[in-house]
């Protein structure tokens, strides 16, 4: 299975990446990983992509990407990558399936999931009053009481995000001290419309079959339970960047995220990464797809250099 451009995920950024792979005329190879769509097939509806004046669901913007993707010439393989040798070039990806794919130029586009509390209620309400994205779906809570979970950096900027629609934002702490920026902590605890509740943790979201109606909290200092009447539930614990497969191959942060300069490229030549598995800031559909087209654009710059 062999093909000039090899795309590795099929969210914003890989399917943006195969667009433009194939559009220059390359043969493009997208392996769709174990979600094809990527985080966005669990968003139920998407108002700040430009060009739509009515929102549109994720999956159904997914599905339009890939349409295109495919009209333009990109194969997409369903496939999970599990392993890879970037030490020479053509690359070899391991799919799953037993298949290697080589290729002279690899795009990693894997993405980066949520981290969740594994709690009951969570999966049954997500979309429906559950969320880890702030500015994906604030906007749908105006005039609500929300909850933010958490106490660092992500949950500390959401929250105070969040007031900007919401009626009233509860942070949860499992700890009596934030973990986020002192600027921050200030920002927030000095917020009319923010109150903390410290030492607690969410031991369940609760709901009408419907939407979110309540969290159950518990006391971690005196194990006394509670309940919150709440219509929304951001979790803001982090996000962990889908790397595992290239520990070792290509240089990531601290945090496992791949490190790219002068655009997308990464620490092997003709390697390139692009969207939430190189970003950990914006991790917006938009950006991705951004960063997609420029991962394309800068594969074909190297094929036509050393090819």
């Amino acid at each position: 299975m062999k093909s000039d451009v090899l795309i590795i995920g099929s969210g914003p950024a890989g399917y943006t990446a195969s667009i433009y792979a194939a559009r220059a005329g390359r043969k493009t190879k997208l392996i769709a990983g174990p979600q094809q769509g990527g985080q966005l097939m669990i968003t139920s509806f998407i108002e700040n992509y430009p060009g739509f004046v009515d929102p549109i669901s994720g999956p159904e913007l997914m599905d339009r990407m890939r349409e295109q993707a495919e009209k333009i010439g990109a194969e997409i393989v369903q496939d999970v990558i599990c392993d890879v040798d970037f030490s020479t070039n053509p690359f070899k990806c391991v799919g799953e399936s037993e298949i290697v794919y080589e290729s002279k130029s690899v795009i990693v586009a894997t993405g980066a999931s949520s981290k969740w509390l594994g709690i009951p209620g969570e999966t049954k309400y997500r979309g429906t009053g559950v969320s880890a994205c702030a500015t994906c779906d604030g906007f749908f809570f105006r005039n609500k009481e929300i909850a933010v979970v958490g106490g660092g950096n992500t949950a500390l900027e959401e929250a105070i995000y969040l007031t900007n629609f919401a009626k009233s934002v509860t942070l949860i702490h499992r700890r009596d001290t934030l973990r986020g920026e002192k600027v921050m902590q200030k920002r927030l605890l000095e917020n009319p419309k923010i109150k903390v509740v410290w030492n607690t943790t969410v031991a369940d979201i609760l709901g009408d079959g419907n939407r979110v109606t309540a969290i159950q909290l518990l006391n971690v200092s005196d194990n006394s339970v509670s309940e919150m009447p709440i219509d929304g539930v951001f979790i803001a614990i982090g996000h962990q960047p889908a790397t595992s497969v290239f520990v070792g191959k290509i240089d990531m942060d601290a945090n496992g995220y791949i490190i790219t300069k002068d655009g997308t490229k990464t620490s092997v030549a003709g390697v390139f990464a692009a969207g939430d598995v190189c970003d950990p800031t914006y991790r917006q559909a938009i950006t991705s797809a951004g960063q997609g087209c420029m991962a394309g654009i800068d594969s074909d710059k190297f094929l036509s250099v050393n090819y």
